[in-house]
């Protein structure tokens, strides 16, 4: 059949299986947004484009489909970009389609004009400039087998508006890996390298199974859970993996890193083999190079070859998909007796638990109140967040039971990522209960998207933990820049839930102790966005925390604890 390239896209999206996508029109989208019309594809119109590409990557996270998302050429094009960037760090799937001024005025400096594949080239899995309307469909065939195989990422594809309007016979390839050369995603691996692994974990007596955000990507959490009820080996994870494995288990014991608990942080610095899953030892989890885990010996499982070996040396290499190195990893796998290595992390976990210190002042403590949530939601919910401090108070003080629960921008650390995300989230699980944790700094970011949230309905509940500042930034200042508060106080008091009201969603303000738990009740009850804002202590610190240039073995921690 022959259709216009505007009607080959969207025939394209209905091949690829989409059925939702986010964005917000422009003139030289006209064309596509007319095929979108009557198409049967369901259309988020968000008010913002960086909030449809946070949006699509919260939808993703979710569901573990690919993200679609539209924007028109130049600014709207640009205002993706830190969209891209987030889910290109944290290895989400995304197709993110760029329309573009006709192809005879490329090139001119022409309205809005931007040279979209050059600006997302280092932020995106791959990109592509279309010039050619009889290449079309084979490029929306690839931008989808690019996004979802191998490590999953986001793919631009830019497409100018002279091409929507021109007609040609509609052929979509069943395959296209044949036609992407130097592109071949590693799946399965060499069984020997996992063998070796097998070996060293029998003569081991303090290993460490230490998983990131890859296992979720990879669908391979069952088989994580298989090999913990097989082995009995300690848990530990990043802040991308802490759904990856309920955090309620006995052998879970928390996040590493900066910010990890001190039982997980040193179980890994005196492991004597650790066996990292899906994980790219990023500065924010390793600590300083030099001191990390000196007695360990290292196994790495993941997806890329390009992380093995990037930023810390390994002695095992192990890579290809966790769906294929798990299972061998837990049919041949032979381990002793770990209770007494258990008993040394429990040891560390109960005296030097997560604590902070209640106060008599009546303010609430930002710890408290996701405790709150915690108890009420009893890990059966999907939390979003944005970046900052509530962003590790939610890491530490609530609890997951199931994959794809938690939805965070790790990589990149995204201020204005979490109620997009949260909306994109709720779309696609609309039988969960969806909230999003966030901060008054984070919330002003893209706070636009209330108004999206409130004319769609869409029931995300939202706790704005006010501390009438720039949390992580007034910590560093505190603990590092002598208490120089430079440019991190709000000194006008923003009331966020007047603003919610305002935009049509319900607002609710909650100032003391005795509020929180009937606030947070009455928001399940809410047919509709709701956001509470929530006003905590402002000089509260996160901690544990590991100092930049610190081991992880050399953490600050809670001052009744020192």
């Amino acid at each position: 059949m022959k259709l216009k390239g505007s009607e080959i896209v969207v025939e394209a999206l209905k091949r690829e299986g989409v059925d939702l996508v986010f964005g917000y029109p422009g003139g030289v989208a006209l064309p596509l947004y007319d095929a979108l019309y009557d198409s049967g594809i369901k259309h988020i119109l968000t008010r913002h484009e960086q909030g449809a590409v946070h949006a699509a990557d919260g939808y993703a996270r979710a569901t573990g489909k690919v993200g679609v998302c539209i924007a028109t050429s130049g600014p709207g094009a640009t205002n993706l970009v830190t969209g891209i960037a987030t889910a290109n760090m944290d290895s989400v799937p995304l197709v993110c389609i760029t329309c573009q001024v006709i192809t005879s005025l490329l090139g001119k400096d022409s309205f809005q004009e931007a040279d979209v594949t050059g600006i997302t080239t280092p932020i995106t899995k791959h990109n592509f400039m279309v010039r050619d309307m009889g290449r079309l469909s084979r490029i929306m065939r690839k931008a989808f087998y690019i996004a979802r195989t191998g490590r999953p990422g986001p793919v631009v594809v830019d497409i100018p508006k002279d091409l929507f309007d021109q007609v040609m016979e509609f052929n979509y390839p069943d395959d296209v890996s044949r036609y992407l050369w130097g592109y071949d995603p590693v799946n399965d691996g060499d069984p020997r390298q996992v063998n070796d692994v097998v070996e060293a974990l029998s003569w081991a007596h303090f290993p460490v199974l230490f998983v990131g955000g890859g296992v979720k990507s990879a669908n391979a959490c069952e088989h994580l859970a298989e090999v913990v009820e097989k082995t009995n080996i300690p848990l530990v994870s990043t802040l991308m993996g802490l759904d990856d494995f309920p955090t309620t288990h006995p052998n879970h014991y928390g996040m590493v890193g900066m910010h990890g608990t001190y039982a997980a942080n040193m179980a890994m610095m005196h492991s004597d083999l650790i066996l990292a899953m899906g994980v790219r030892f990023s500065d924010r989890v390793t600590g300083v190079i030099k001191g990390y885990a000196p007695s360990a010996r290292i196994a790495h499982f993941d997806i890329d070859p390009a992380e093995i070996n990037k930023n810390v040396h390994v002695d095992f290499r192990i890579p290809g998909n966790l769906n294929w190195s798990l299972p061998i990893l837990n049919k041949e796998v032979r381990v002793g007796n770990l209770d007494k290595w258990h008993g040394t992390i429990r040891n560390w976990a109960e005296n030097y638990p997560l604590c902070y210190s209640k106060n008599d002042k009546g303010l609430l403590k930002p710890q408290e109140v996701l405790e709150a949530l915690d108890n009420l939601l009893d890990g059966e919910a999907v939390i979003a967040t944005d970046v900052g401090q509530h962003q590790m108070w939610t890491a530490q003080y609530m609890n997951f039971k199931h994959p794809r629960s938690f939805i965070t921008s790790g990589g990149l650390g995204t201020m204005g990522f979490g109620l997009p995300a949260a909306m994109g989230a709720q779309i696609g699980c609309p039988e969960k209960e969806v909230w999003l944790i966030s901060g008054d700094g984070s919330i002003m970011m893209n706070c636009q998207e209330m108004a999206t949230a409130a004319e769609l309905n869409i029931p995300v509940r939202a706790v704005i933990l006010n501390n009438r500042g720039l949390g992580m930034v007034r910590q560093w200042q505190r603990l590092f820049y002598e208490n120089r508060y430079s440019c991190s106080k709000h000194d006008f008091d923003l009331d966020f839930a007047k603003l919610a009201e305002a935009m049509g969603c319900t607002g609710i303000l909650v100032e003391k102790r005795e509020d929180l738990l009937p606030a947070l009740e009455k928001a399940r009850t809410v047919c509709g966005p709701v956001f509470l804002n929530v006003r905590v202590e402002d000089d509260e610190n996160v901690l544990p925390m590991v100092a930049p240039g610190r081991a992880l073995d050399e953490m600050f921690v809670h001052k009744e604890e020192e």
